[in-house]
């Protein structure tokens, strides 16, 4: 499959609306259709164009761009025509106010980002080769410092509460905090989507398995990690994190098939073979194209459809960001 077809194939996911403030009729409103809900920083990538491993030393192109998984997230949700807004902490400071900025300018409501005087703007460094991620720092103390401070606005009236819209959550939260959010009263009629962030921080995910609260996207190792197993498939993860509370599971596995598990069963598909030329962010693109497109009222099946083919989209370079 090439990539006109990948791009037919999510086509639904890119048919655009007016921006959030702009509204259906030009006047201005704030009513996200989501609240993504974790971290927002600056990605640094270097990215080099052969095969690099441990002590490359290699040319190649280092690029500053707005991320963290939240960030993610919502930057892809707006691309598919959603209204985001972000729930984080961001540094009052010269690097935050043009973190703020960049997201204001891709559509993102961040009325309600937490903006510390004391706490500095987050960020994330990585290097990849054409083989991939080959090594990543994540200087991103700021928001686990700020803790519930975040929540604010479900508290001060900003948001309405309890909150019964599309929630993302990513692991770069607090094992705290999101036990506290697996079993708030404040979000008990949110769906709530959760991600990990890395695998590293799979077992943050443990309080909603707990809570039988949530849809978990997770990958094959993430996956383990939760289940304590090593499985040799997306479809025997899926199940497993069935079988250990989870309401429902999407879970992938780079180039090999990805499963949707829930109750009414499970559903596995091929991604789209393509050229990679990046992989931060893959997985964010994944999991929000699989959110718009639920969203927007797709059947299952077909979700997974078009969040396998905006992924592919996204490693193959051809998405903007």
């Amino acid at each position: 499959m090439g990539i006109a077809d990948i791009c037919r194939a999510g086509i639904g996911l890119f048919t655009s609306r007016p921006p959030y403030w702009l509204g259906h009729t030009g006047g201005m409103t704030h009513t996200p259709d989501i609240l993504c809900i974790g971290s927002v920083l600056w990605d640094i990538i270097g990215r080099g164009d052969t095969v690099m491993r441990q002590g490359s030393d290699m040319p190649g192109r280092i690029t500053r761009l707005p991320g963290g998984v939240a960030l993610n997230i919502a930057m892809a949700l707006a691309r598919f025509g959603l209204s985001p807004a972000l729930i984080s902490a961001v540094g009052r400071d010269p690097e935050g106010d043009e973190l703020i900025a960049a997201c204001k300018l891709r559509g993102l409501h961040t009325d309600h980002v937490y903006r510390s005087d004391d706490l500095p703007t987050d960020r994330y460094m990585a290097v990849e080769g054409t083989n991939g991620l080959i090594a990543a720092i994540a200087d991103a103390h700021s928001l686990e410092a700020a803790g519930d401070k975040i929540l604010r606005p479900f508290e001060d009236g900003s948001l309405p509460t309890p909150y019964r819209g599309a929630v993302a959550l990513d692991g770069n939260l607090t094992l705290d905090l999101l036990s506290q959010m697996a079993r708030s009263p404040l979000l008990e009629h949110a769906d709530l989507r959760v991600a990990p962030a890395s695998p590293g921080k799979a077992l943050r995910l443990a309080p909603f398995l707990q809570a039988e609260r949530g849809t978990l996207y997770v990958n094959l190792e993430e996956a383990g990690l939760l289940c304590q197993a090593t499985f040799d498939s997306s479809r025997d993860a899926a199940a497993a994190l069935l079988a250990r509370g989870a309401v429902r599971a999407v879970v992938t596995d780079g180039g090999n098939p990805a499963t949707v598990g829930a109750p009414s069963g499970l559903i596995t598909q091929d991604p789209p073979p393509v050229s990679v030329t990046r992989v931060t962010g893959a997985g964010d693109t994944f999991m929000a194209a699989h959110i718009a497109a639920e969203i927007k009222g797709a059947a299952p099946d077909a979700a997974l459809t078009q969040a396998l083919s905006a992924a592919a989209q996204y490693v193959s370079g051809e998405t903007k960001i």
